[in-house]
């Protein structure tokens, strides 16, 4: 499947969707309750600064209102950062998700890319601190990585932290998919959150909200935050995805149930295709970056299955491809087909 995204399950009806990496154990059913509840106020405008919402992130984050800025989902914030700061310059890796170059591109910002390698596993090493300078404005880092499902080694990311807090580079790190990854809080950019840095985060992948479009940023400094509030739409979030973010928050069972499915489902599923003979990259997310000969998103839409084909990235040649961690009886599923085709 050649989309600039997954998850395109209106064109692909009935089809089994491994192309979107939504949390396999679906929305709490406290949000879909908050969300039925949410009916009797759409005739009213949502809170402009979703006031109880923040607060409820403020003590979840344990850092002050004022540092939290919510949006209609972490693309709307990429973009209100980028439109609200106006850099010249930045700095991304590729591959990696494809809307920062595209925020940066419509602001007419210069990009330079860093090209992650595949002899090095397609993690960032220390050279990227040498792609870090004084005309460097603005600097996007995924942990863990789309595609690739990759984390920053946390010592390299404290060292990039500095050097971006010493140049007066604002550092982005978008940590959409940090609640899926074991001991997440140990790898997490919050370990040096500095008054140059932007932490994004969203409701959308982790508590399968992904209609509800919701997301929000910690920033390590009021300036900061007031710049990219005072950017952008001004009812950016709906009432259902307010009130539905704050009783997710309190889902913390369903956060470590989610961690230890998902490690469990993604060790089966690596290997699986491993032993299938597909080059597997090892990934913290939940989702998994792999190689194939064949065409399979083509070979597996004749299957009724949908898979990403990472061909639209950049960095990256025809091959490569992402799945999604679902249940394991969709998993099984999944790799019986894969295993029918690989057999001819």
């Amino acid at each position: 499947m050649t989309e600039k995204h997954g998850g395109n399950v209106y064109k692909y009806k009935n089809y089994l969707d491994f192309s979107a990496n939504i949390n396999p154990l679906g929305t709490p059913e406290s949000v879909r309750n908050a969300v039925i509840e949410s009916a009797d106020s759409c005739g009213i405008y949502p809170d402009p600064f979703c006031t109880e919402l923040v607060g409820k992130i403020s003590d979840y984050e344990k850092i002050k209102t004022s540092h939290i800025v919510c949006g209609n989902g972490a693309d709307d914030l990429i973009y209100r950062i980028v439109s609200a700061l106006r850099p010249q310059n930045a700095v991304i890796c590729s591959p990696s998700f494809t809307e920062y170059g595209k925020a940066l591109k419509e602001n007419n910002c210069g990009i330079t890319e860093y090209i992650l390698s595949e002899k090095d596993g397609f993690n960032i090493t220390s050279d990227f601190i040498d792609y870090l300078n004084n005309d460097t404005d603005i600097v996007f880092l995924c942990n863990p990585n789309n595609p690739t499902g990759k984390t920053v080694n946390i010592d390299l990311f404290g060292n990039i932290a500095e050097k971006c807090l010493e140049n007066d580079i604002v550092l982005v790190c978008d940590e959409c998919f940090m609640d899926f990854v074991c001991e997440g809080k140990n790898k997490s950019s919050r370990n040096f959150l500095n008054g140059k840095m932007i932490i994004l985060k969203a409701f959308t992948k982790i508590y399968a909200m992904a209609g509800l479009r919701l997301g929000y940023a910690v920033f390590g400094s009021d300036e900061l935050a007031e710049k990219v509030r005072s950017n952008g739409q001004y009812w950016s979030v709906s009432v259902p995805a307010q009130l539905g973010g704050i009783v997710a928050l309190d889902e913390k069972d369903y956060l470590l149930t989610t961690v230890e499915f998902v490690r469990k489902e993604r060790e089966f599923l690596t290997a699986e295709l491993s032993g299938m003979g597909l080059k597997v990259f090892e990934s913290e997310a939940n989702f998994i970056f792999f190689r194939s000969g064949l065409p399979l998103d083509v070979l597996l839409e004749k299957e009724k299955i949908l898979i990403r084909n990472c061909g639209n990235y950049s960095g990256l040649g025809n091959g490569f491809f992402r799945i999604a961690v679902r249940t394991h009886e969709e998993n099984i599923i999944f790799v019986s087909a894969v295993r029918r085709i690989l057999n001819g």
